[in-house]
């Protein structure tokens, strides 16, 4: 089994914007008062292509699938929630929380992926728990550890108990079970996704630990990071905030291995934190300004990880 890999599939907008029905929960979107609605998506496809444009300049093979333009999809852009791909040939599609990120699953994405060489043999479909209100949001609700077969899950709306044990138990990982929170206009509230939070590499992982309210549970958190060898990196709920737990380790060129990151992650960043990530691999950064503040998600939710065999 692998950490990292060299192949992304990302999606780009076509009809991007801020997601009402997302909005919710999702407590990192906000209105761009200085950004006119008809530019947002122009906005957002630019720094899009730029995106793509910097990962392909290191060597990261990345697949490019439009959006499409008949239905409403506006958090297209994010793929990590509704698929996952595993080294098995196995695919996992997610059930979703707002009844317009449904409408991103798309059949073709498989086809897409096939005509590239790679090898898919069996789907498991969780998307029917969205009929009883059940949600587990694919790899921005998971933070997999390949290696060590261990799962991180915060719990939220968007990512339910049952459901991620249903996933521990069919992909055979060992569930890492806690809650996440973050402080919005003085309550504490849940953080919608695992991965705004932490992030995990081969040999590190980037986490909000002060987020992890319940000690017991932070405890338990770190135990397992350290147990398989991985220095953590602490972050703060103010780096949370410009989504430095929203990163990804990639592979690049001869294997080279990479952090991805948005520019305003990077730019929070302190001197000694970027200095112990460096120690294990490089980093990118991208500009994500208007993707972050409308789709309240960042580098990492924009990347599926393909690791499907080849034939």
């Amino acid at each position: 089994m692998k950490q990292t890999t060299n192949t992304i599939l990302m999606i780009r907008p076509v009809g991007f914007r801020m997601n009402e029905q997302t909005a919710v929960n999702n407590y990192y979107q906000k209105v761009l008062d200085n950004v006119l609605p008809s530019t947002v998506n122009a906005k957002a496809q630019e720094e899009f292509d730029n995106y793509v444009e910097k990962l392909r300049s290191f060597g990261i093979n990345v697949i490019v699938v439009s959006d499409t333009e008949d239905s409403d999809t506006p958090d297209s852009i994010f793929p990590n929630n509704w698929i996952s791909f595993h080294q098995e040939g196995t695919v996992g599609l997610y059930p979703m929380f707002a009844e317009n990120r449904r409408l991103e699953r798309r059949e073709d994405v498989l086809d897409i992926l096939e005509k590239e060489g790679f090898v898919i043999e069996n789907v498991v479909d969780y998307t029917s728990a969205e009929s009883e209100g059940m949600f587990l949001e694919g790899t921005g609700s998971l933070l997999l550890d390949r290696v060590h077969k261990k799962a991180y899950c915060a719990l939220s709306p968007r990512a339910d108990e049952d459901l991620f044990i249903e996933f521990c138990e069919d992909f055979e990982y060992t569930p890492v079970i806690f809650t996440a929170n973050q402080t919005v206009n003085g309550e504490r509230k849940a953080i919608y996704h695992t991965n705004v939070m932490m992030c995990l590499g081969e040999t590190f992982s980037v986490i909000c630990l002060a987020s992890i309210d319940d000690k017991k549970e932070r405890k338990n958190v770190l135990k397992h990071l350290k147990e398989d060898g991985k220095e953590v990196i602490d972050i703060t709920e103010a780096q949370v905030n410009n989504f430095a737990g929203n990163m990804l380790q990639v592979q690049g060129i001869n294997k080279e291995r990479f952090l991805v990151m948005s520019q305003a992650a990077y730019e929070s960043l302190t001197q000694a934190q970027i200095s112990k990530i460096e120690k294990h691999c490089k980093i990118i950064s991208s500009s994500l300004d208007v993707i972050e503040g409308c789709g309240g998600g960042s580098a990492r939710c924009m990347m599926a990880e393909v690791f499907l065999p080849r034939e």
